[in-house]
């Protein structure tokens, strides 16, 4: 009867997710700063076409683009921080506070600010521009959680881990300003508009590499989600299910960094979705087990990162970073659990 209410439970949730992604994504093709109306909206994304050649260009190269890196940015980031919290025993882990988006804006601030001038002219411009950044947050990303896994064989406390991982943030945003200081006015202007944070930044040329690497480090995280629910249990009784605790560590952290990477090198450093959708998805599932945490995580991410982006386009007279939305919805919800952490048991 149990399993029965559960499984009615995630049902419902998936459904009502699922609704609210479809709302808020038409809701961020027909608003914007350009006024559209909806039967023109309508007829060019069905393929229809229309007179206004100004307003096909604005749907299709902007919004519906904006639409799909936002929703899978949220899912990804979703994902690493559900991820990173499994991995860790912490229910305050996430790519932001364990320095994983860090070390990914150092990447893309050695590309931007140390290389910047000569980038251009080396690699083409244009597609290698964009490939040079995702290269560079992939190993900014990689280098932290390669940290995190030496101080992890070190340093048992998840706390002190935590506090590790603050620290790196910290020495990744020094290294930042030193590159500032000798950068161009151009390279300064780039990383600080990139730094802002937003979902319009992934182009029509751009948008098939973001959306098939993203799709394969989710598909990944999906199969990985036996060995999250035995690392629930603790790792001795992990190891005795015949779970690889070491190997499966090292596969989560190198998902975690792929995902966390690719949305900032194109998103830039979105904080908060990855370390609240996880609780959020958890208080609507009522469970911990990745067999239904994980879908859940995914559809929420999405939502979230829509409504910012919504919130983004129609705010204000210009564009909001999404950086100024994030901390609004996520720090509540932060300082809730902070405050109820004793009566907060996932990883028990």
């Amino acid at each position: 009867m149990k399993q029965q209410r559960h499984a009615l439970r995630f049902t419902i949730t998936t459904v009502v997710l699922i609704v609210i992604m479809i709302g808020l994504a038409v809701a961020c093709v027909v608003m914007g700063s350009v006024d559209i109306p909806a039967d023109a909206v309508a007829d060019i994304v069905l393929g229809r076409g229309h007179s206004n050649r100004a307003w096909e260009i604005i749907i299709l190269q902007s919004r519906l683009p904006m639409v799909a890196t936002a929703a899978l940015a949220g899912a990804a980031l979703a994902v690493a921080g559900l991820l990173l919290q499994t991995t860790f025993n912490n229910p305050l882990a996430g790519p932001s506070i364990l320095g994983v988006s860090a070390g990914a804006g150092l990447g893309v601030a050695i590309v931007m600010l140390a290389l910047g001038g000569t980038l251009g002219g080396v690699l083409g411009g244009g597609a290698g521009s964009y490939i040079a950044t995702l290269v560079g947050a992939l190993l900014g990303a990689g280098a932290v959680l390669a940290l995190l896994i030496a101080f992890s064989t070190v340093v048992r406390s998840s706390t002190m881990l935590l506090i590790i991982g603050i620290l790196v943030s910290y020495l990744t945003s020094s290294v930042i300003q030193l590159l500032s200081s000798a950068a161009n006015e151009e390279g300064i202007h780039r990383y600080v508009t990139w730094g802002f944070g937003n979902f319009q930044g992934v182009g029509v040329d751009q948008l098939p590499v973001y959306v098939a690497v993203i799709v394969a480090a989710l598909a990944a995280s999906c199969l990985m989600v036996k060995p999250l629910n035995a690392l629930l249990l603790g790792t001795r009784y992990a190891e005795n299910l015949g779970v690889n605790t070491h190997r499966t560590r090292n596969i989560l952290l190198l998902i975690t960094g792929v995902l966390t990477a690719v949305v900032t090198a194109f998103c830039g450093p979105i904080g908060f979705l990855g370390l609240v959708v996880p609780h959020v998805a958890r208080f609507m599932t009522g469970t911990s087990n990745h067999s239904r945490l994980l879908p859940t995580t995914i559809l929420a991410g999405a939502d979230v990162a829509l409504l910012c982006t919504l919130v983004s386009v129609t705010g204000g007279k210009g564009l909001i970073p999404i950086n100024a939305i994030t901390p609004v919805i996520g720090v509540p919800i932060i300082i809730y659990i902070i405050v109820n952490r004793v009566r907060i048991n996932y990883f028990n």
